[in-house]
């Protein structure tokens, strides 16, 4: 293989820092994460989001908690399985998603990729980027800053 078809190769993988949700594969792109962390403390917010689980202190920084299995209506996480955290930057700040469990960060390209799937409730759809291939599996990419942007309930 030439030394340009290497590099252009290369211009088109992709990392992204892998979860787990109710046994759904998904991915972040790892350039948003900051880090990831096993189950943390978490002080309840009053009035806050159903999605938002609560506050927790990463070494100073308060960070709001954002349970993703409630943000994509997937079931609950099942009693005593305690969550872990996907610590990501945002445009307001680092947000912690809480998942199932962490993956890997993987490398993936752009040919393994498709949008996300028409048949998709479109509420999850507009969360979902798109879907990549890979052997045995699909993992969807989770378009963080809309996950973690919500309207407040009353």
């Amino acid at each position: 293989m030439s030394e340009a078809a290497v590099a252009k190769g290369a211009e088109q993988a992709l990392q992204y820092t892998t979860f787990y949700l109710d046994k759904l594969f998904f991915g972040v792109e790892t350039v948003k994460v900051q880090e990831v962390l096993r189950y943390q403390q978490m002080t309840p917010v009053p009035l806050a989001a159903t999605v938002v689980k609560g506050l927790i202190n990463l070494r100073g920084q308060i960070v709001p908690a954002v349970d993703l299995r409630r943000r994509l209506g997937l079931k609950e996480r099942p009693a005593g399985e305690l969550p872990q955290n996907v610590v990501v930057r945002s445009d307001e700040g680092a947000v912690s998603m809480l998942v199932d469990e962490i993956g890997d960060v993987i490398e993936v390209n752009d040919e393994l990729y498709e949008p996300p799937p028409e048949n998709v409730p479109e509420k999850v759809r507009d969360l979902i980027r798109g879907v990549y291939k890979l052997p045995g599996k699909l993992l969807m990419v989770l378009a963080s800053e809309k996950a973690l942007h919500f309207e407040s309930e009353p």
